[in-house]
């Protein structure tokens, strides 16, 4: 069994779009897919965690209740999608975490970063999981991109600490769920949703799961709640970089999850935990 988790954002969350934009006062549109998205997971028999970014629980509080009545898990992707990495967010995030588990009704005991943004400079992100009775982190990606990436880290599920953010540590009380990745062309890669489902060869991404069933570790896969729901993002102006990693083939997202989906069976973490007991 593999893990599917929607990192559930409007169109002003996702990083290389906040560098552009000014202002507070952005109108959630992406929101408006929630029937859509969770109809498909309903037709594909499928269940998922939703990371959400904690202000759109405020800004529409009836999204909780559409999400755990059908069966999904809710999880924590911060306030405001801001990376762990910021400086002085800690102390922000510690305010962050309990207002969410005001917000979920203390129903959230699963993470992951905004751009997978868990590092040595933001290692005291598990120490806050822990203290807050968190059960599991996803934030890991076994590889080094641009953006983020921890590149000698295991592949299989582990236990995390902050002075141990690579490699099993017994004494870890947090369970770390990896990205998929790769290799493509030689090289290790992501493939484990998000851009990099637009992007590769299906087959590459479907041999990449593949693999992972063959040595028993479930592939962790993610993607956007406004990838999926493209009729709800807006397109911006951006430079040619930032908007090709944003929008590039984003018309096609919800037909190569459709073969993800169908091909591979997912569940939500905190189901695969219970199973794990």
């Amino acid at each position: 069994m593999n893990l599917l988790g929607i990192d559930f954002e409007d169109w002003f969350h996702p990083e290389l779009i906040q560098r552009h934009i000014t202002g507070k006062n952005n109108k959630p549109t992406v929101v408006q897919g929630i029937d859509k998205i969770l109809e498909w997971l309903r037709k594909n028999d499928t269940f998922a965690t939703f990371f959400m970014v904690g202000e759109l629980l405020e800004s529409k509080p009836e999204l909780l209740d559409k999400i755990l009545d059908n069966g999904h898990e809710i999880a924590f992707h911060t306030m405001y999608h801001t990376r762990l990495d910021t400086p002085n967010f800690k102390e922000k995030f510690t305010e962050e975490i309990k207002k969410f588990a005001e917000l979920t009704k203390g129903k959230s005991r699963g993470f992951r970063a905004p751009t997978f943004s868990l590092n040595e400079s933001s290692a005291w992100l598990i120490d806050v999981l822990v203290d807050n009775n968190y059960l599991y982190d996803s934030s890991v990606v076994p590889v080094k991109t641009n953006m983020y990436g921890i590149p000698n880290a295991e592949t299989k599920p582990y236990k995390i600490t902050s002075k141990s953010l690579e490699k099993n540590d017994p004494d870890g009380k947090i369970l770390e769920f990896p990205l998929l990745v790769t290799k493509f062309l030689g090289k290790k890669i992501p493939a484990a949703g998000g851009f990099y489902l637009r992007t590769l060869p299906m087959k590459v991404i479907k041999n990449a799961i593949q693999n992972y069933e063959k040595d028993d570790i479930p592939a962790c896969f993610y993607i956007h709640s406004w990838e999926l729901t493209p009729e709800f993002m807006p397109r911006l102006q951006l430079p040619f970089k930032d908007s090709f990693i944003t929008y590039h083939n984003i018309e096609k997202t919800l037909e190569r999850m459709n073969e993800i989906i169908s091909n591979f069976q997912f569940t939500s973490f905190n189901r695969f935990i219970d199973n794990m007991k």
